[in-house]
């Protein structure tokens, strides 16, 4: 073999290598191959996308008798980028009390050890009464259990206790089929809808730019109540 053929050779390997290797990330920076199905070819229609937005039974951070606006956030409570958008949506919360519906739905990421956990942790709170403090306090202590590859069950207990709640209520609706299908069932709503990273956010069913800062999160609020 010449010497030019053996160049050749190793610029064809190379150029293999770079294509097998790869790896296109979504906007939360999990891989494309990490667990998220591709947006369906078959958009939902109008009232399909009400339906898959809100469930009945989806859970509510805020609700407003009458209100003409709902927010809803697909969201993972290891993520980073949900943390980071954690103060704008509750800043929305309250400037718009009574007068917006904000949901939330569980969209764990697969790469994320404890997203899961956690969010089957916020739904048994939810079943006593204390979806707001557990939401919440995910958020504010998210820096130090978030990105472990060591399961933090445990370290949600003790929230629950910081909390007052019935532990063994608790511990069984964690572990409850029932919440892990719910938590599934928020998941496939959100991958029927195009979801493909956290946080995903929808005012009205018209989903915003990536991380929406306040101001724009206030500015679509304000076009859909009129003002």
């Amino acid at each position: 073999m010449t010497q030019n053929s053996v160049i050749t050779l190793a610029l064809v390997l190379a150029a293999v290598l770079l294509v097998v290797g790869v790896v296109v990330y979504n906007a939360d920076g999990a891989p494309r191959g990490s667990g998220v199905p591709e947006e369906s070819a078959s958009p939902p229609s109008a009232a399909e996308r009400a339906d898959l937005l809100v469930r009945e039974d989806s859970r509510y951070l805020s609700r407003a008798k009458d209100a003409d606006v709902t927010v809803v956030e697909f969201l993972d409570f290891e993520c980073e980028a949900c943390r980071a958008q954690f103060p704008a949506m509750e800043r929305l919360r309250e400037e718009y009390e009574g007068r917006v519906n904000v949901v939330i739905r569980y969209f764990p990421m697969p790469g994320h050890t404890n997203s899961r956990p956690a969010a089957a942790a916020v739904e048994a709170a939810a079943q006593q009464g204390a979806l707001e403090e557990m939401y919440v306090m995910m958020y504010e202590t998210q820096a130090g259990w978030g990105e472990s590859q060591e399961s933090k069950a445990e370290l949600f207990v003790s929230f629950a206790k910081e909390l007052d709640l019935d532990i063994g209520e608790f511990r069984e609706t964690v572990d409850s089929p029932a919440t892990e299908k719910r938590i599934d069932a928020d998941f496939e709503d959100g991958v029927k809808l195009g979801v493909q990273g956290t946080p995903t956010i929808f005012v009205n069913g018209r989903q915003t730019e990536s991380m929406p800062d306040y101001s724009t999160l206030s500015s679509m609020v304000d076009a859909e109540l009129g003002e």
